[in-house]
């Protein structure tokens, strides 16, 4: 007989532990924790305050390796006692951010285990939640990186302070370290900032707008800070701000520490002063530390204004100094020689310029100008200042036309590549009729949200009849653009402007068909950017003007290039070579922008009402973008809008072709001085056909207004070859092509040269629509006599 072994039936319990050896084991590991954390207690201090006050200067450098500013005295920041500081102030950050401050322990549990817990997976870590442990990490932690151990270092010691520090003592601490944005440190510099009175004077509503900039100034402050991010705007920022300084009202009254009388008292967002340069940024050079500050907070994983603004770096930039001056000085002699506000001051004040030059091959901006004093003029006139762009959006218009391809009428609203039919804009023909009836791709009338129908105009009514888009281009006609434009898609032609370096929140989002004649405001860096993408043969480097930055003489920053192809070589080149003709042909509107033995490419642009003009060009070496505008800088005055230019410089119109180009081609002249000679490559084969729109149905243009218009007005490869620098035309008298008077002398000046584009931007319509319109407009200046050179 077989001898089993024999199984208890209670023998699976062997292997587990009873419940008095997990209570055990449990209570141990406690006791450990509790213990090493007792230990851990006992052994951290209070650090002395690592003082904001201690901060070094930054060091900006040009790009030849030579000081261009040392902004010290960048931290602002003066120490005052509590019984300085407001109970309003202390109220409203108890109301806003810390309700239990004066009864807790100085830590939030919850806070810490969310802060852990989002550390654990990986996910970003959020700050102290009570305002013993933001004064802790504001004014006692050298390390302010985002680990786990740094935030158990915080808890720590956020328990200790409040153990052993009085509450009073707390909140002085913290608000008078805490940043405010500007630069100011603390209360009392944050109460002379924005203001400018002692912080024991400020009022209830004052001190909620101050503890509402704590949640971060770059998007509280009203000024805005559009060069750190573009979603800041004044407006933006302004509507935030105001909803936060009501709600911490609201809750000063919630929480007892306002009556409602009192509350009652402040209907309205407190007045802030406008922001002051340091007297050390005079002239370019505060747009330009501006613009190089917002570069390395944008890019450097970590670093932001409050962290910069404590000193100690080296920051060395793209900028030319010689170019950045040529720029300058380009601009405040047409100021200086044209621009009168005394003699004129219903024409030539609030005049305004704004430019920036770019490197195709790298992306560096060599220079900027961003206004006449960066100490006076507060805004920087080279970023995004809703100044629309006008016809200088055409190229990306013709770049869509060759990258995506006009839709098959019989299709479907979506098509990709096999029903779309690329463009060439040589053979293809579209309607320059005045007064066009703009349709959708599949042939219907297009309307708006009220039914409305769009008739495009051109300007002074010319009528062009069937053109090629190369011609339409030259003369910035509008009605061809803005049928193309809805062929194609306004989505392609969006996708099209921000594959070239446009950035898509600087683009309406309105799909109408006033979009393709530029109602978009990007800035003057983007347009300099993105017209180098085509200078730079299809491939992309987005504008930078940071190349590295040290601390403590190790490199911490260093730019990595990124050049991305946008568009195809035949697409660039194409563009390239229309925008060639706008520059060279004698009656192009950007032909007072050429320069002898260079090729220059660029296009004019003039917008709604007279009240911007731009002229973006480019060279193999260098892409420039210079704009004019008139807008008050009063921020106290209410309504301010665009003024129109009508008038100014005793100039009957502002165009592109007038002061923008020709300030273009003062600077771009002495800035390509001993930069190397370069041509544009042969445009390639696109593989294109023919397309004909808005009812243009033959290839043989057909004039509708004057006689001289003949076929031999459409211009093709074989008819405009590539024209090399030694061949830039001079001034044309065979008035065999045009349809207006010819004499280049200056006498019909206003006539002839006034071809700056093509549309009013007041479109005619069976009754007034109410969506977008267009403001892309390109005025001709046909006022008879004026000078030669004021028109295109």
């Amino acid at each position: 007989m077989i001898d089993y072994p024999r199984y208890d039936k209670y023998g699976w319990r062997r292997w587990v532990p009873s419940w008095k050896l997990v209570s055990g084991l449990c209570l141990a590991f406690l006791g450990l924790v509790m213990g090493a954390a007792t230990i851990a207690y006992s052994q951290v201090g209070i650090p002395k305050e690592a003082l904001a006050a201690k901060a070094q200067n930054n060091v900006y450098y040009w790009s030849d390796g030579s000081q261009m500013a040392a902004t010290g005295g960048e931290v602002n920041r003066q120490i005052i006692g509590i019984d300085q500081i407001p109970k309003d102030m202390q109220n409203a950050v108890i109301s806003a951010e810390n309700k239990t401050f004066r009864d807790d322990s100085g830590i939030d549990p919850m806070g810490i285990g969310r802060a852990v817990w989002n550390m654990a997976k990986g996910g970003e870590t959020q700050g102290g939640s009570t305002i013993t442990q933001q004064y802790v990490k504001n004014n006692l932690l050298n390390d302010q990186s985002q680990t786990l151990s740094r935030k158990v270092k915080e808890l720590f010691i956020s328990i200790k302070v409040g153990a052993e520090m009085e509450k009073p003592e707390i909140m002085a601490g913290y608000l008078n370290t805490a940043y405010y944005g500007r630069g100011a440190y603390g209360i009392q510099a944050a109460a002379r900032t924005y203001f400018g009175k002692d912080a024991k004077h400020l009022n209830a509503s004052e001190c909620a707008f101050l503890a509402s900039l704590l949640k971060g100034a770059t998007y509280y402050d009203p000024a805005g800070s559009t060069e750190i991010d573009p979603q800041a705007t004044p407006q933006a920022n302004l509507k935030r701000a105001t909803e936060r300084w009501s709600w911490i009202l609201d809750e000063m009254v919630k929480d007892q520490h306002l009556t409602a009388a009192d509350r009652a008292k402040y209907p309205a967002f407190p007045k802030v002063q406008p922001p002051k340069k340091n007297a050390q940024l005079t002239g370019q050079v505060g747009y330009l530390v501006s613009t190089a500050k917002a570069n390395f907070i944008n890019n450097h994983p970590g670093m932001d204004e409050k962290k910069l603004a404590g000193g100690g770096y080296e920051i060395y930039t793209t900028f030319d100094k010689k170019k950045v001056k040529a720029l300058e000085d380009s601009i405040k002699k047409v100021y200086d020689e044209h621009i009168d506000p005394k003699k004129r001051p219903k024409e030539d004040t609030h005049v305004q310029f704004g430019g920036a030059s770019v490197d195709p091959k790298t992306g560096e901006i060599v220079a900027l100008y961003g206004g006449t004093d960066a100490t006076k003029h507060f805004t920087n006139n080279a970023d995004q200042t809703g100044a629309q762009v006008g016809s200088t959006f055409k190229p990306f218009v013709l770049a869509a036309a060759m990258e995506y391809g006009v839709r098959d009428p019989d299709e479907g609203k979506v098509q990709d590549a096999t029903t779309r039919t690329i463009v060439d804009p040589n053979k293809s023909r579209y309607n320059g009729k005045n007064k066009l009836r703009i349709k959708n791709y599949d042939g219907t009338v297009w309307h708006n949200e009220n039914g409305e129908e769009w008739l495009q105009v051109n300007d002074d009514d010319a009528s062009y009849g069937p053109m090629s888009l190369r011609e339409a281009m030259i003369r910035s006609a509008n009605s061809p653009y803005v049928q193309l434009g809805m062929d194609v898609g306004i989505d392609e032609v969006r996708k099209t402007a921000v594959k070239a370096g446009l950035r898509e929140g600087s683009l309406v989002k309105a799909n109408v068909p006033s979009f393709s004649l530029g109602i978009s405001d990007p800035s003057a860096i983007r347009m300099a950017g993105a017209y180098a993408t085509f200078a730079n043969n299809g491939e992309r480097n987005d504008p930078f003007s940071v190349k590295e930055v040290k601390e403590k003489g190790q490199v911490i920053y260093k730019h990595e290039s990124k050049t991305e192809r946008a568009f195809s070589s035949a697409v660039a080149g194409n563009v390239t070579d229309v925008l060639r003709d706008v520059v060279e042909n004698p009656k192009g509107t950007g032909r007072k922008a050429a320069i002898p033995g260079r090729d220059v490419a660029g296009k004019t642009g003039t917008t709604d009402g007279n009240n911007s003009a731009w002229f973006v060009g480019y060279t193999p070496n260098l892409s420039t973008a210079i704009d004019m505008y008139r807008f008050d800088d009063d921020e106290s005055k209410e309504g301010r809008k665009f003024l129109s230019m009508f008038g100014t410089g005793a100039q009957p119109k502002i165009h592109g072709s007038s002061f923008p180009s020709q300030i273009w081609k003062d600077y771009m002249t002495d800035a390509l001085k001993g930069m190397k000679v370069e041509s544009f490559p042969e445009p390639e084969d696109l593989d294109a056909e023919a397309v004909f729109g808005g009812g243009a149905a033959s290839p043989t243009p057909t004039p509708t207004e004057s006689p001289s218009q003949s076929p031999s007005a459409t211009i093709t490869p074989s008819q405009t070859p590539s024209q090399t620098p030694s061949k830039s035309p001079g001034p044309d008298k065979s008035c065999d092509v045009w349809d207006w008077p010819c004499d280049d002398t200056g006498q019909n000046g206003g006539q002839n040269g006034g071809q700056d584009g093509g549309a009013t931007g007041t479109p005619t319509t069976p009754t007034t629509p109410t969506s977008p319109t267009p403001t892309d407009t390109d005025k001709p200046g046909r006022a008879s006599g004026g000078s030669g050179w004021l028109g295109g």
